[in-house]
């Protein structure tokens, strides 16, 4: 098992949620009122994948002797990922009601504006060639870069506050959880940092030369993946 840094109190894997509708469709669906309509959960292709993520990571779970009562499972109030941690902690046997689910508002997905909102899936690849050239320049009406990884350091912040010693698994999306990876391999690969708490310590790699390349690691639906 990989060694935790001492920067953190728990372990962390993240889940993309698995194929949605709105992925069928080949549609932006970005609010929050859009994101938590039920219409908009998971297809029937996303919860075999949600399903098989959940087998993975109990698989590991029990090659590493930790028991499902160290597992927290934190997720964005949307549907697709509502449904999609719901059968991951059906599989692990973690009462979705449980204080061992949290939803968490600042995991949702990144807001890409009213210009994008439900539009054709292509469009990603203006907003991904902005993110490229500045980062901390938002689409219009919507999230940049940094603004995301701003909200995900005040999630991981409270989420070390809340657990300790537990195996955190965070249900969200594809640019959100490329960017919290960015953010946290740039945190671990900065040692020699003086700061303690991990919203200063990921405030202090909000740079363009990290933040720019969120897409490098990049999650398909329904991948599940351990990143510290």
């Amino acid at each position: 098992m990989a060694e935790r840094p001492s920067f953190l109190r728990n372990n962390y894997w993240i889940l993309r949620h698995g194929k949605s509708i709105p992925n069928e469709r080949g549609l932006i669906v970005s609010s929050l009122e859009n994101g938590t309509n039920p219409e908009f959960g998971l297809a029937s292709e996303g919860i075999d994948q949600a399903r098989l993520a959940g087998e993975l990571l109990q698989k590991v779970l029990k090659e590493r002797n930790i028991l499902s009562d160290d597992v927290r499972i934190c997720y964005s109030p949307f549907a697709r990922t509502v449904d999609t941690a719901k059968v991951v902690a059906s599989v692990l046997g973690i009462s979705f009601e449980s204080s061992r689910c949290k939803e968490m508002i600042e995991i949702r997905e990144r807001y890409f504006g009213p210009s994008f909102e439900l539009l054709s899936h292509d469009k990603y690849a203006e907003i991904w060639a902005l993110d490229e050239k500045d980062p901390f320049r938002s689409p219009e009406g919507g999230e940049s870069v940094a603004d995301v990884a701003s909200r995900l350091a005040t999630a991981l912040s409270a989420i070390e506050a809340e657990f300790q010693g537990c195996t955190v698994l965070i249900v969200s999306h594809g640019d959100p959880l490329q960017i919290l990876q960015a953010v946290l391999n740039a945190v671990k690969e900065n040692p020699s940092s003086s700061k303690e708490d991990i919203v200063s310590k990921i405030k202090e790699v909000t740079v363009s030369s990290i933040l720019s390349k969120h897409r490098n690691f990049a999650l398909f639906t329904g991948e599940l993946r351990q990143v510290i």
